[in-house]
């Protein structure tokens, strides 16, 4: 009698393959459940979120702001934790570390790239929501921050508690706390006050032994490297200490739209050359988008904005004499109060402040799925140059694009490269921004869209900076580089996106890694490295 062979398809193995993961994943989720329960019983029920229960997905979906990470594909946490205490952070890097999951952190949803909430490998989510106190002393000029609070729940309390004083944050009330001070963070204010972190005068960080530490405990070194150097690679920062400045006592906006037609492409390289000499009290900018004229001729618009800090009487004859090609008006500037700039630059109604904090809402300023990358400019781009980006906006892919253009200068100039991680300082003339949006519905074609970035980030390259082509770490574009899933990246490897964001001051920022987190449990697609023991220098 002949024996029977069976052969398995490849098919069988998958199946087999990926039953026994899930079997493994599975025992790694009640692992890290029955480790923290034991730890925080009375708790656990209101911070756990497993996928089995009502919460979980209600928690992960409330912050999500970009639905390209929203995919029934996307990889998701095998447990959300929404700490309300220090304990529970702890208590949650314990049972990780213990059980091998790694960590992502999130506090408002506004990773570019997703990095906060989303991974490749196993992960659990600390969702910062419930550690979102802001107190202030007004006599000291100070206010602590816990990272889970939003940039506009920071204004409405500077509002309600202390009318004379205000924060050089940015114009997105919805953005984390946590997540915009990690990666330096700008505003408004900052030509005249620098970045939200070089007003940062202490903090508390959890790090990977659980410690709670504060400035003096943590190190200068340590305080340097988190004011900036991105999230996610030297702890949990639970809040931040913030020096106050003086409210702006009135606010000229102005708006001024000029279509190719119009000479735009004059005006706007006239611009290159003056916006970053103008007086700290400007923040200046141009966005460029694609437009439909009369008979649906499709042309671009330049929107060029500024807010001033100061009446139409004094910011009219400043640019009549610095920039007469804008051809600006009394009719083109309003004024209002510092607040009210914020509602109106952000495109945010402005009949109540009650939309500062309300965390649902959508950023005007943002489509539902969104690609971004970012440059610097040292030099004015030549005239011709921009042709060609007239031509990339004019495509089908750019319908929702847009190209932003953040004059830089006033103090910017003055303060250090060296002063925090964040390196682009003096000798910058402006930060470009190039988006381009989609509908939820439309993630299907999500590449498409994405490699449209891609053609026009390479076309710009001969016009941006070099050596490095210089990124914003805050407006995250893993295209530029990223880490190996299993943690093992060098830092040589990490050096292609990482002197990129952080220019020289990448070498240090590795070195406190190294001193931190030796074994880099904090880690994800752009996490800081560590460093071989015989590199070490601090």
């Amino acid at each position: 009698m002949k024996s029977l062979h069976f052969s398995a398809s490849p098919f069988v193995f998958l199946v087999i393959f990926s039953l026994s993961s899930a079997i493994v994943l599975a025992h790694a989720n009640e692992k890290f459940v029955h480790c923290f329960s034991s730890l925080h019983p009375q708790d656990s029920s209101s911070v756990i979120h497993t996928p089995n229960i009502s919460s979980y997905l209600s928690v992960l979906d409330s912050t999500i702001r970009n639905f390209r990470f929203a995919t029934p594909t996307t990889p998701k946490p095998l447990v959300i934790v929404t700490p309300s205490t220090v304990s529970h952070i702890q208590s949650t890097i314990h049972c990780s570390k213990k059980h091998g999951l790694e960590i992502r952190t999130r506090s408002g949803g506004h990773d570019f790239e997703g990095s906060s909430f989303v991974s490749q490998v196993p992960f659990l989510l600390i969702d910062m929501v419930n550690l979102r106190s802001i107190d202030i002393n007004v006599e000291n000029k100070v206010a602590w921050v816990q990272s889970g609070a939003i940039l506009g729940e920071l204004y409405y309390k500077l509002v309600e508690e202390a009318n004379t004083l205000t924060f050089p944050a940015g114009l997105c009330p919805t953005v984390g706390i946590g997540g915009y001070m990690s990666g330096g963070g700008y505003g408004l204010l900052f030509r005249k006050y620098g970045l939200a972190t070089d007003n940062v005068i202490d903090a508390q960080l959890v790090d990977a032994k659980g410690r709670l530490l504060d400035r003096k405990s943590m190190g200068e070194d340590v305080f340097w490297a988190i004011r900036g150097g991105g999230g996610g690679s030297f702890g949990i920062v639970v809040a931040w200490k913030i020096q106050l400045v003086p409210l702006p006592k009135i606010v000229t906006l102005y708006t001024v739209n000029r279509i190719l037609e119009q000479n735009a492409t004059q005006v706007v390289h006239q611009w290159q050359s003056i916006a970053h000499k103008l007086p700290i009290e400007f923040y200046s900018g141009i966005t460029f988008a694609p437009i439909k004229i009369d008979g649906g001729k499709k042309t671009v618009v330049a929107s060029f904005h500024a807010s001033f800090l100061g009446t139409t009487d004094e910011l009219l004859p400043i640019m009549q004499e610095s920039f007469p090609e804008l051809g600006l008006t009394r009719e083109d500037c309003t004024e209002m109060s510092w607040l009210q700039s914020i509602l109106y630059m952000g495109l945010l109604p402005n009949e109540t402040l009650n939309i500062l904090v309300d965390r649902t809402h959508q950023n005007p300023l943002l489509s539902p799925s969104f690609k971004s990358k970012s440059d610097y400019v040292t030099e004015p781009m030549p005239e011709g140059a921009f042709e060609g980006v007239w031509e990339r906006l004019l495509e089908e892919e750019a319908d929702a694009a847009t190209i932003s253009l953040i004059a830089y200068g006033g103090i910017m100039d003055q303060i250090p490269s060296t002063a925090t991680p964040y390196p682009h300082r003096g000798g910058i003339l402006y930060k470009m921004v190039y988006s381009v949006g989609w509908a939820a519905e439309d993630n299907a074609r999500s590449e498409w869209y994405v490699n449209w970035t891609r053609r026009l980030y390479s076309y710009m390259a001969p016009f941006v900076s070099k050596s490095p082509r210089r990124a914003y770490i805050n407006y995250r574009d893993v295209d530029i580089g990223m880490n190996d899933e299993n943690g093992k990246t060098s830092y040589e490897e990490a050096s292609v996106w990482g002197i990129k964001y952080f220019m020289g001051n990448f070498d240090k920022l590795a070195q406190v890694k190294t001193m931190i987190d030796p074994e880099n449990f904090f880690r994800h697609e752009q996490s800081i490295p560590t460093l071989p023991p015989s590199n070490m220098e601090l």
